[in-house]
């Protein structure tokens, strides 16, 4: 009898996870955001720079599940060359399409990325 979980990941998914794009912290004057889910502990810190009113570079780090690393992936891609109210619009619902999907029990790892998103907003000059 099988009592353990299994989590079923998109191939999308499991290529931003064994291949995250964007990784690491971009120095300031870029803007650095440090979000937790505090229900599982995941924690994703997202960096982004701006020029012309628009993400010119973002860089992410993670420290949590599969999923929630190839979703901080999908995220940077997401962001890239977008506006103030183009990255406003990001919601879950894009970062699961990025990644291919998530499970119920993954879903998680998008809530996360729209929280950075909020913080990064917040914090953009």
């Amino acid at each position: 009898m099988r009592n353990a979980k299994t989590h079923m990941y998109s191939e999308r998914l499991i290529g931003h996870f064994k291949n995250p794009r964007n990784v690491g912290e971009l120095p300031p004057p870029a803007v650095t955001v440090e979000v937790t889910n505090p229900a599982c502990g995941d924690i994703l810190r997202l960096s982004a720079r701006f020029e012309n009113g628009a993400v010119a570079e973002a860089r992410y780090k993670t420290r949590g599940c599969t999923a929630s690393i190839a979703a901080g992936s999908a995220l940077t891609e997401l962001m890239a060359g977008r506006t103030r109210q183009e990255i406003a619009e990001i919601g879950a619902g894009s970062i699961e399409a990025g990644v291919g999907g998530l499970s119920p029990e993954s879903k998680h790892a998008a809530t996360l990325c729209v929280d950075a998103l909020h913080a990064l907003l917040a914090a953009w000059p």
